[in-house]
């Protein structure tokens, strides 16, 4: 089976080299923007560039504002803040994430506490979210606490897993039900909708990166999307270092960030952006492929949920267990056809170890079978 998935992938991408796992494209009009934005001397967080992508950012997901940052943790740390996440506190989030997720909440001075994820979606599970919640919270005063800690439970935080839209229907009604803000880490899920609402416009605010290996990329970059004009103002304010509007002085009113996008790497994101459509097309031409060969060759691709139209961001294919895994894992990367496993569940990371978790057999299942297969635009 290996060696004909790694002659079918070298045909699909017509190359005997080395086959990255995700690369950027540029095919639009990056060099005539980041020439112009030097040109102009400004290439810093101030810039044309920088308002232009937050305004393209807003109509393209469907979101009313749109901040721009230096990078997604940036924008996971500041949204986290936004809906009030505070030291000791506590955020309900899944174990099957990339690390950025985890320390965003550890920046805050909160901790973790981990729900298991569906296998449709690799996205939190709303049914573990609401196991948890009916064993451990408790209300005061419209707020949710954990009754074994005594922390209040700040936020829930679902990560949209290789761009596959998790279940946030029935997480949004848990979380309405529990008073417990929502914030979407929509890091990978640019042009991923459910039910035609586009990823991290579900919540109280979302959060987008462009970096290098995304479907559209800043070089590093991210955005905080919210339909609540108080947070928006808040999400500049604070992502600029405080810094409140005066001709010459230098006066901060509270501590702040230097987390604003600079007008170089917008330059490039505007000039992504009226590409990604194209990028989401062949994206999804390519998953339709190896979802076909996998039906032919027996092995099991993830795919988008019923009533989701997904970026397929990374595709990925599920083994039978581990061992087949790290076989199919070696066997490619050895002739160059770059594969890489899911992330080490956060539970199982040393810094991570000690935080609350429910059940995390799915998460567990996944990790020992999970690999990413390449996945760049063709």
């Amino acid at each position: 089976m290996y060696d004909d998935f790694i002659r079918f992938v070298r045909e699909v991408y017509q190359t005997d080299e080395l086959i990255p796992l995700h690369e950027p494209r540029f095919q639009g009009r990056e060099k005539e923007y980041l020439i112009d934005a030097i040109d102009s001397t400004f290439v810093s967080s101030v810039g044309k560039y920088v308002d232009r992508f937050e305004k393209d950012c807003a109509e393209y997901t469907g979101a009313k504002y749109a901040v721009a940052t230096v990078n997604g943790t940036a924008a996971l740390h500041t949204a986290l803040m936004l809906v009030g996440v505070k030291r000791d506190e506590e955020v309900i989030t899944q174990a099957l994430t990339f690390i950025a997720t985890c320390n965003a909440i550890h920046y805050c001075g909160a901790e973790p506490i981990f729900v298991d994820v569906d296998r449709a979606t690799l996205g939190l599970s709303p049914q573990a979210l609401q196991d948890y919640l009916d064993e451990f919270a408790e209300e005061r005063n419209g707020e949710t606490w954990n009754k074994q800690t005594g922390k209040r439970i700040a936020a829930c935080l679902p990560m949209h897993t290789f761009g596959h839209p998790a279940d946030m229907d029935r997480i949004v009604q848990i979380c309405e039900k529990y008073h417990i803000p929502l914030v979407e880490d929509a890091a990978e899920a640019l042009g991923s909708t459910l039910n035609n609402q586009h990823c991290g416009t579900f919540g109280r605010v979302g959060v987008l990166s462009f970096n290098g290996n995304k479907i559209m990329t800043t070089g590093g970059g991210g955005m905080i999307l919210t339909d609540d004009e108080t947070l928006a103002k808040q999400a500049k304010h604070l992502t600029t270092t405080a810094k409140q509007p005066h001709s010459w002085q230098f006066i901060h009113d509270q501590v702040g960030f230097n987390y604003r996008m600079p007008n170089l790497n917008a330059a490039l994101g505007v000039a992504q952006l009226e590409c990604v459509s194209l990028f989401l097309e062949k994206k999804r031409k390519l998953a339709a492929r190896y979802i076909a060969w996998g039906q032919q060759n027996g092995v099991q691709c993830l795919i988008e949920p019923k009533t989701a139209c997904s970026n397929y961001w990374l595709n990925a294919v599920m083994l039978e267990d581990m061992s087949e895994r790290d076989a199919f894992l070696k066997a490619t990367n050895q002739q160059g056809v770059m594969t890489r496993p899911i992330w080490e569940p956060m539970h199982q990371l040393s810094m991570y170890r000690q935080c609350q978790k429910g059940n995390l057999a799915n998460t567990e299942w996944a990790a020992e079978r999970v690999v990413n297969i390449p996945s760049s635009v063709i």
